[in-house]
Formats: structure tokens, C-alpha cells, sequence
């Protein structure tokens, strides 16, 4: 049990049976009333996301969530094979839990997955990965009045837009949360 005015951003709260991972949260006085605590939470199986608020000092339940660094080995078909980093078992994710993750994972890399009970919840990468174009037509700068972008083939599979000076063959870093070129390595 933890207290509404200890939350705090990616704690996984137990509500009605549910698994929820707090997104946000903001502690809000209004002019007349109690202090009331407003959150942004995401249901950890679902990804749904649901805006909720709780009285100033209401007990909510805590959810023992263990995370721990695993290395990234090999996908099987049937779901992402991972392998603990402490003590070299190995767990096989299943790609809906893997999500969107999947377009920035490459073999051996290192993610923090959350799991439960012994069951994955999610994963976590880091905030930006290095990845190899692997194609991009060649850019033409032409008569525009802003910087152009244009698709890149990562070597994930993935396609994000680039800046119009970026090659085939080039390192460059992804954002993994919102899927963006940041810069050239």
C-alpha cells in the first residue's frame, strides 16, 4: 500500500485486479475542497489509457514489479527470446508484449523488462538507440523554403524520415519513445 501523494511516474499500481503504470501524475488544489491527486494511467496488458483522480491521501495498492536487465538474443517466430543478464536464464516475450520496441531491437542489446509474478509486462529501452541506414534514395535539396526529409530503411526493418543529407551505409540515433532521427553518430 502507498500512500496518492507518494506516486510517482512508472510505479505499477494494483486496481480492482488490474495492473496500471502511472504515466503522470499532478497533486491539484482546488480553490474550495480537498487537495486531489490528477494521474494519466496506462494499463500494463492493454495499453489503454485512462485519466483518474484520487482523494489526497488515499491508499492504493503497489504491485511487486521486478525489473531486471536482460540481453536480447534472437526472435523464433513464436515470440523475442531474452536472456537475464544475473543469471543467464533465458524467457521468451511474446511480440504484443514486445510492441513497438521490436522496431529498435537489435541482437545483443540490453532492455529492462518488467515482469510480474514471474510473467513480462513490458520492456523498456534505452531513450535512443544506434542504428545502420540500410537504404535512402539520394537527396536532392531543391527549391524549398524549410529543411526536407525522406525515408530510411533502418536495419531493423523499420522506415523513419531523415534529414535530406543522410546516406545509405550511415550510423545515425533514433529516439525509441517517439521513433525520430536525433542526429548522426
Amino acid at each position: 500500500m502507498v500512500s496518492t501523494n507518494d506516486l510517482k511516474n512508472g510505479m505499477v499500481l494494483d486496481l480492482d485486479g488490474q495492473l496500471w503504470s502511472v504515466v503522470w501524475f499532478q497533486h491539484h488544489k482546488p480553490g474550495k475542497g480537498n487537495t486531489v491527486v490528477r494521474t494519466k494511467l496506462k494499463h500494463v496488458l492493454t495499453g489503454k489509457v485512462v485519466d483518474r483522480t484520487f482523494n489526497s491521501d488515499t491508499k492504493v495498492d503497489t504491485a511487486a514489479v521486478d525489473r531486471r536487465e536482460m540481453q536480447y538474443l534472437y526472435h523464433d517466430g513464436d515470440g523475442y527470446v531474452f536472456m537475464d543478464t544475473a543469471d543467464f536464464s533465458q524467457l521468451t516475450i511474446a511480440e504484443q508484449t514486445v510492441g513497438e520496441a521490436k522496431n529498435f531491437l537489435l541482437e545483443n542489446q540490453t532492455a529492462s523488462v518488467a515482469l510480474h509474478d514471474g510473467q513480462p509486462l513490458f520492456l523498456e529501452l534505452p531513450a535512443a538507440v544506434e542504428l545502420e541506414v540500410t537504404y535512402t534514395e539520394p537527396g536532392l535539396q531543391g527549391d524549398r523554403s524549410s529543411a526536407g526529409t525522406k525515408p530510411a530503411t533502418l536495419e531493423t526493418g523499420v522506415t523513419i524520415q531523415v534529414p535530406l543529407f543522410i546516406t545509405t551505409g550511415e550510423r545515425i540515433k533514433v529516439d525509441t519513445r517517439s521513433g525520430e532521427y536525433i542526429s548522426r553518430v
